[in-house]
């Protein structure tokens, strides 16, 4: 059974996708960009601020969802530019104490937005 994740405090989606979707005790988040969900305002500019949005609009996905970050099981890191992954690679860290998750990260020539750094999650139940 296929069930729909939306909250709002998280960015609403700019296309035809849902901000998740749970399916059989796994969750598919789509990617997040630093938009901040009250406002609409599009970060862009600071990467440690742009990866920070993303992050906390990740966690509000994950906590309407009823998951937490212990149990994500796999991200990927979307970066305009791979000089970017060190500062991106800090804020994602703090986030994780242990048993992480699988990681992808990969350079793409542009983003939604003309943000530099995106994020996606897959998370299931211990």
């Amino acid at each position: 059974m296929k069930k729909v994740i939306e909250t709002k405090n998280a960015p609403a989606p700019v296309g035809p996708y849902s901000q998740a979707l749970e399916v059989d005790g796994t969750l598919y988040c789509s990617g997040q960009v630093p938009i901040i969900p009250a406002t609409g305002e599009v970060l862009t500019g600071d990467i440690e601020g742009q990866a920070k949005q993303v992050m906390i609009n990740i966690e509000a996905v994950l906590k309407q969802a009823d998951y937490s970050w212990g149990d994500v099981i796999k991200t990927t890191i979307f970066l305009t530019d791979l000089g970017n992954f060190g500062k991106v690679n800090d804020i994602y860290a703090s986030y994780f104490t242990s048993n992480f998750p699988a990681r992808s990260c990969v350079q793409v020539s542009a983003l939604p937005k003309g943000v530099d750094v995106e994020i996606e999650v897959l998370a299931r139940k211990a």
